[in-house]
């Protein structure tokens, strides 16, 4: 069952076209890795398909909605997690989870007892009455990642969410995804990591705002199919 889906989907600024005419379908349950440079239109996309921008042309599905005219019905059904820290540094990491769900609409009882059982998955017990401020940036991923599914949602959106955490740190992160994707989350991740690429179901490989690959081409990994691609682009910022 397809649970994305975009159909020539394109986005133009002007004459400027940061989506040109791509097209995809991502399974229930996935980890679907988008890849591709700075500038090359990942970002763009997935705003797209989470019913913050229009698309120019083209046509799009999120967890069977309309993404141009049931947008805010796509949002109920998806969790977000940007490239910048999202958690609100001057609360408590107990805090910032009740405020995400108040958000997402998780029921009023329910909340802090999943709050104490989330953190108590985490490790993150000792940590309830922390400001968000002094934690270890690997830990405020976490958090954040934990934020964005809290509410079960059916398709997590992560715009590169291990940048600027080393190697250990990226690998631990990758860890609650996998777990997500066994609990059903269908998780459409950007990186511009090729070992992440290695973590993933199906890729993809956006250059200058078109996908440029499906497969692995006659390569011995993801980095050389990159690799290739990459010196072709003419763009270098989104």
């Amino acid at each position: 069952m397809s649970v994305i889906v975009a159909k020539n989907l394109t986005k133009r600024f002007g004459q400027f076209v940061a989506v040109d005419n791509i097209s995809f379908e991502i399974e229930k349950g996935e980890i679907f890795g988008f890849l591709g440079a700075n500038g090359a239109g990942k970002t763009t996309a997935m705003r797209m398909l989470c019913g913050l921008s229009l698309p120019s042309a083209g046509k799009g599905t999120v967890a069977g909605f309309d993404i141009e005219k049931q947008s805010e019905e796509v949002k109920a059904h998806i969790g977000y997690m940007s490239q910048k820290f999202a958690m609100y540094e001057d609360l408590k990491v107990w805090e910032n989870l009740r405020l995400y769900a108040g958000i997402y609409g998780v029921p009023h009882k329910e909340i802090m007892p999943k709050i104490d059982q989330l953190l108590e998955n985490l490790g993150f017990t000792s940590k309830k009455n922390t400001m968000v401020s002094a934690l270890p940036l690997g830990w405020k991923q976490k958090l954040s990642f934990s934020a964005a599914i809290f509410h079960q949602p059916e398709i997590v959106f992560l715009d590169e969410p291990t940048g600027g955490v080393d190697p250990s740190t990226r690998r631990r992160f990758w860890e609650l995804i996998y777990q997500a994707a066994e609990q059903g989350i269908t998780v459409f991740v950007t990186t511009h990591y090729m070992d992440e690429a290695e973590y993933c179901n199906r890729v993809s490989i956006m250059v200058d705002g078109k996908i440029e690959v499906k497969s692995f081409y006659q390569a011995e990994s993801m980095d050389q199919v990159f690799q290739k691609l990459a010196r072709k682009a003419k763009r270098n910022s989104d």
